[in-house]
């Protein structure tokens, strides 16, 4: 019966052969990929939790046998008594600071990690000498609360809070700073500070612990560094009076060049569109006919809200591998709204639109090369040298080198950039932003792009 569980009882085993313990080690194996047990967790002082894997039985409406419900029981109780495990951490890497909720600032008077390579700024502040009561400019280390916050949570900062007493200085307490500051007081006492909320330090941690730096896209402070302008697209030079003397010369050339070349074309039949009728091409035609303009240059016919829309670029983000040096931040990787899911909606037109407007155009993604499979040599290619096409110049070039001959010597052609592909094009987009939508305490991100479909049109 699987509701009767017997004793379990010391039965010495025998010995096994190798081809048997070889088995056994591999069903081992096995057993480690499906997930581990919590109730083999070591009774140490500081157990580590394994990883989720899969259940063990399928639920059932009558909610399982006794047996079923005895392993789930004798898990779970196993997993609270691991989380439960008092946490330690090691003094030789723990930093201190001081909490000052005057300035929403974490003082950091002892720094030790890597942490702080991608976290703090430094701040000039006026600090009195308690000797000859003059205020001295100095330099300081601070945090944000989103920082103070994620490295008192994770046991890598012992924080005070300042306050005045008469213990504070007495023997045996001369480090002591203030009020030692706990991971739940830390929590009440950070959020809601400088505009941070509980589902955007959710963002930061999370973020922070996949290894991205985030920095703040609105500077909280004149002290605060700001990331780098987005790059934006140069307007083209002016072309000198030579070349526009050269081209000017060519250009009869070229037309007759392109108007004999070109063979017809049934789906573009208006080639002759400046001698029959003013403006009177495929794109005109079809720019006619269009109901709704196209692009997103044209203004919206939108009426936008009074009230302060809640999807405002919040973090800047910068990948691992991104050389990132917190007193220069470079130019983002992504930019981060967070929003609470339960309380705010789906974006609307003009909320996007203006989250457009800050950011800059992407470049279109490169076309994906092709590797070629070296195939076996055909009978042809043995006997001599592969033949390479030759891109042959065209009329007008051979014309001008013919009047204008030159004794350099002529250069190889160079190979054909190869178009991007406007599929990918489109799904990339123009510009983008990232969505974070917390859903108490699940983090979803959404990735929202400003479609290039007016740069391809399919006429």
């Amino acid at each position: 019966m699987d509701d009767s569980i017997e004793a379990p009882s010391f039965v010495s085993k025998p010995a096994l052969s190798d081809e048997r313990r070889e088995d056994d080690d591999a069903q081992a194996s096995e057993d480690e990929d499906e997930g581990l047990d919590w109730t083999k967790l070591p009774t140490a002082a500081r157990p580590v939790i394994p990883k989720r894997g899969e259940k063990d039985f399928e639920p059932k409406v009558s909610g399982g046998s006794g047996l079923q419900r005895h392993v789930l029981d004798r898990a779970r109780s196993a997993m609270l008594e691991a989380l439960k495990a008092t946490r330690s951490t090691s003094s030789k890497a723990m930093s201190y600071g001081i909490w000052y909720p005057s300035i929403a600032r974490a003082h950091v008077t002892v720094a030790r990690g890597i942490h702080f390579s991608s976290m703090g700024h430094s701040v000039s502040r006026a600090q009195a000498n308690g000797a000859e009561g003059l205020q001295k400019v100095q330099k300081r280390l601070e945090l944000l609360p989103e920082e103070a916050l994620y490295l008192v949570e994770r046991g890598s900062l012992y924080c005070w809070k300042p306050f005045e007493s008469d213990i504070i200085g007495s023997p045996g307490l001369e480090d002591m700073a203030g009020a030692p500051i706990t991971a739940q007081q830390a929590f009440a006492e950070m959020i809601g500070t400088e505009g941070l909320t509980l589902e955007k330090y959710q963002v930061y941690a999370y973020l922070r612990r996949l290894g991205y730096a985030v920095t703040r896209a609105v500077r909280p402070s004149d002290a605060y560094p700001a990331a780098a302008p987005f790059p934006t697209r140069d307007a083209s030079k002016r072309a000198s009076i030579w070349s526009r003397l050269y081209d000017l010369l060519i250009w009869p050339f070229a037309r007759m060049s392109q108007f004999f070349s070109r063979p017809f074309d049934w789906w573009h039949p208006l080639r002759l569109n400046r001698w029959i009728h003013h403006n009177l091409s495929n794109t005109s035609v079809f720019r006619s006919l269009r109901f709704l303009p196209s692009g997103h240059n044209v203004p919206l016919q939108i009426k936008t809200p009074e009230s302060n829309s809640p999807y405002q670029i919040f973090y800047n983000v910068y990948k691992p591998s991104t050389a990132f040096k917190k007193t220069a931040p470079p130019v983002p990787d992504f930019s981060i709204v967070v929003i609470d899911a339960r309380t705010t909606p789906v974006p609307s037109l003009s909320e996007l639109h203006d989250l457009f407007d800050v950011l800059p155009e992407l470049p279109p993604p490169a076309p994906r090369r092709r590797t070629l499979v070296p195939d076996k040599p055909a009978l042809s290619s043995l006997s001599g040298p592969s033949h390479v096409p030759v891109v042959q110049p065209s009329f007008y070039l051979r014309l001008l080198s013919w009047i204008w001959p030159t004794t350099s010597t002529p250069q190889p052609p160079k190979p054909l950039a190869r178009r991007p592909n406007p599929f990918a094009v489109m799904k990339a987009g123009k510009k983008m932003v990232v969505v974070a939508a917390v859903d108490a305490g699940m983090i979803s991100f959404f990735r929202f792009g400003q479609g290039a479909f007016e740069d391809f049109p399919m006429n």
